[in-house]
């Protein structure tokens, strides 16, 4: 009920009523419908951090910002200035995420037939889930006047953990979405270059807009019990381990990391921050017998944002081994927080780590080889590529200047959709 609060990730926020009141103030805003994260406040990566700091960065108070949430409620509430609104998905497996888009688009749809909103509004959707259903929500869009965004994300058919009936809906689903958006929103160059290409028979309108990295130090120091304590638990040395964080998952090359890694000379140890994936885990443990190399640590997932900063921030290098997607927010936040960075060499990292960064193949001996390099850098060295690393994150990542870009994005896309003019848009890159 409105008035009441609603406890969300340990914050406490203002339950709104199930509808607005129709004032001037609110009509004349530029209203934007985000949809396909898990909603805000974040819990998780990627685009849930993306659209929790497009919140808590925006500075233009004439843009509504309305973004959709999993839920097993209904509520309405007030998040940072943006209304967040709960979309009630049943559990129905897979299809569970195209039934929470196309229910929350639902929603928005709803709300500004009833709004009759002064500007046209902005629907922008996270990833390509819902493309056989895109046209129906199109023509609706078309009719309320508004205007559809897409973020493709990465490649999503190339993930592992798709069977393959699942991996070509992926692909049929990614075509009808780039055919229906009135403008692609690519968070990575060579994303935006494989939508241009693979679908140029569409013309497609693209930008490319960055994902955003915090780059403010951990608030814990070095002694601090919770990292300290970590560091005992896990049997590490601040300074003394090489770093992976991400999924278990076999697209971010985890089995090669770990061999290429038990075949160097190095005493460091690997810390490996990841999720919990049993059956690659016995393939693997079967494959490499990692279990009898003492250097090699997996220490389960770290949730506390703060500590896993600073985890960052203590490795001797980070290894990043992702090969399917573009922008990665882990590899934003290793740029942001360890020195050393070694990283896979494909063009979605390269794009990202530039010369800040070393970069090695799945070619057997390129990471041994490289981990050793490393074991030998000095001091000074090893400082220079902390300080590029640092640059290349305050220069492209920034998320208030990311959040500044994606303002200037909503207007200009609602004021051309007015002016008829939309066909030509231009963003860095774009069209």
């Amino acid at each position: 009920m409105s008035g009441e609060f609603k406890t969300i990730c340990g914050k406490k926020l203002k339950v709104l009523g199930p509808t607005d009141e129709a004032s001037e103030s609110l009509l004349d805003k530029q209203h934007v419908f985000i949809i396909g994260s898990k909603g805000i406040p974040a819990q998780y990566g990627g685009f849930e951090t993306f659209v929790d700091k497009l919140v808590e960065y925006q500075t233009d108070r004439n843009i509504l910002l309305h973004v959709a949430r999993m839920a097993d409620d209904e509520d309405r509430y007030e998040y940072n200035g943006a209304i967040g609104f709960d979309v009630k998905v049943p559990n129905i497996g897979p299809a569970k995420a195209i039934y929470y888009d196309v229910a929350a688009l639902d929603k928005c749809m709803e709300y500004c037939r009833r709004m009759q909103l002064k500007k046209p509004p902005v629907f922008y959707i996270l990833a390509c889930r819902i493309g056989p259903f895109i046209g129906k929500y199109k023509k609706m869009i078309q009719e309320l006047g508004g205007v559809l965004l897409v973020n493709p994300d990465g490649h999503e058919w190339l993930r592992s953990k798709w069977s393959m009936p699942v991996r070509e809906y992926w692909k049929i689903s990614e075509k009808l979405m780039v055919r229906s958006a009135d403008l692609l929103v690519c968070d990575s160059k060579k994303i935006e270059e494989y939508i241009r290409e693979k679908y140029r028979q569409y013309r497609p309108r693209t930008t490319f807009l960055a994902y955003g990295c915090d780059s403010a130090p951990s608030c814990l120091a070095d002694d601090a019990e919770p990292f300290t304590g970590w560091l005992k638990e896990k049997g590490l040395c601040a300074g003394e381990y090489y770093l992976v964080v991400g999924r278990f998952v076999p697209e971010n090359n985890v089995e090669t990391i770990i061999r290429e890694f038990m075949q160097s000379r190095t005493s460091k140890k690997l810390a490996l921050i990841t999720t919990e994936n049993e059956k690659l885990y016995g393939e693997l443990e079967k494959k490499l017998g990692f279990s009898r190399d003492k250097r090699i640590c997996f220490t389960g997932s770290v949730y506390d944002q703060e500590l896993l900063k600073k985890i960052r921030e203590k490795a001797f290098a980070y290894l990043h081994g992702h090969s399917v997607g573009g922008t990665n927010p882990s590899l934003l936040e290793a740029l942001g927080s360890t020195k050393l960075n070694l990283l896979l060499d494909v063009g979605f990292n390269r794009e990202v780590g530039e010369d800040a960064a070393l970069y090695w193949t799945c070619e057997p001996g390129s990471l041994s080889a490289l981990i050793e390099t490393a074991d030998r850098m000095s001091e000074e060295k090893i400082e220079a590529y902390g300080q590029l690393a640092k640059k290349r994150i305050a220069d492209a990542y920034r998320w208030e200047s990311i959040a500044s870009q994606y303002e200037d994005l909503f207007h200009k896309e609602s004021a051309d959709l007015g002016k008829g003019k939309n066909e030509s848009f231009n963003h860095n890159s774009g069209t």
